[in-house]
């Protein structure tokens, strides 16, 4: 199957790019950029040294020669793009019935109301809004492999709904807001020259204060209130969340780790234990590692996850997988 990756100039989409050319069932048949991007024209390797004799890819404008070539020759359109570039992209990908991995929140949440209040703009394909799959790859399998239009879930999401879901789903959380207190590395602000995410400038800090666009992203998909507070660290990739959980009254220990029996055998999560996770155990690697204590109604959650990997390109190619009938951990993992 042939992938092209709109925006693949950016951390997500070049880790997406080295992720497409060695899986074994992919093939990468284009790489680009908008008209006005600085990068066009340069290859890959250009960007990202790291991947010097395999990203040999030049980053093409996205002109409407380009659309042209797009919709002869690309089975799957992966928009790394920023989130109302991928509303106004997606629905004409759509009409060339390509399947669309969209890596923004451009298809995330649930109404124009959100994307007014937590995005700033007025979503011009509401419709489509209904259509999107949302694509947390071990929640969501089912529906992703049949869907059109994925709207991959976000990076904080991500880590916090695999370590929240097992808890609602077993009916363990008691009616309190569930507080998500999370820590990004610096890819997870994009590549864009930004004084406040320069890797110089960044002191541990949080940021997105009550506001924040992924709040209503997790609450939607847990069914569950949540005050979720991002911070922005000194380190390049890793997202690490600390959760705070009230249980309902008289919740056992063995009840909490029955609930995450769920996930035991899912190939892309880790169950610790008593091992608490790290940024350097998922540094570079596809999975989520949770781990959890009890004391009481009380119950501390930690999670890890990757951000560019499980929190962005990882977790597409997870639903490119799942679309092909292929094993979540297919090029990623070993030979898949």
């Amino acid at each position: 199957m042939k992938v092209v990756i709109i925006g693949a100039s950016g951390y997500s989409g070049a880790e997406l790019a080295s992720l497409v050319i060695k899986h074994p069932q992919l093939t990468l048949a284009g790489c680009y950029v908008s008209e006005q991007s600085l990068d066009k024209g340069k290859l890959l390797s250009d960007l990202y040294p790291e991947h010097l004799g395999l990203l040999e890819y030049p980053l093409q404008p996205l002109t409407e020669p380009a659309f042209q070539a797009i919709d002869k020759d690309a089975d799957y359109v992966c928009l790394c793009t920023d989130h109302k570039v991928s509303v106004e992209l997606a629905p004409r990908f759509l009409a060339m019935d390509k399947k669309v991995f969209d890596l923004s929140g451009g298809f995330r949440l649930a109404s124009n109301t959100d994307y007014e209040r937590y995005y700033g703009f007025t979503h011009q394909h509401p419709t489509l809004l209904a259509e999107a799959v949302y694509g947390l790859a071990e929640w969501n399998s089912a529906a992703i492999a049949k869907a059109q239009l994925i709207a991959v879930a976000g990076c904080y999401p991500t880590a916090a709904l695999n370590a929240l879901k097992p808890l609602q789903q077993a009916g363990l959380l008691a009616t309190q807001p569930v507080i998500i207190n999370a820590v990004s590395g610096v890819t997870g602000a994009g590549r864009k020259a930004n004084v406040g995410s320069h890797f110089c400038e960044v002191s541990l800090a949080p940021y997105g204060l009550f506001n924040h666009r992924h709040s209503p992203e997790i609450a939607q998909q847990l069914g569950h209130k949540v005050l979720f507070t991002p911070h922005l660290g000194n380190f390049s990739r890793g997202i690490l969340e600390t959760i705070y959980v009230q249980l309902k009254p008289d919740v056992s220990s063995a009840q909490v780790a029955n609930a995450y029996q769920l996930l035991a055998e899912q190939p892309l999560i880790r169950l610790l234990g008593d091992k608490i996770p790290s940024i350097k155990g998922v540094a570079n690697q596809p999975y989520v590692d949770i781990a959890w204590q009890q004391q009481g109604e009380q119950l501390i959650v930690i999670v890890a996850i990757d951000n560019l990997l499980k929190g962005a390109a990882g977790q597409a190619l997870q639903c490119i997988n799942l679309t092909m009938g292929l094993p979540h951990q297919t090029g990623l993992v070993g030979a898949g």
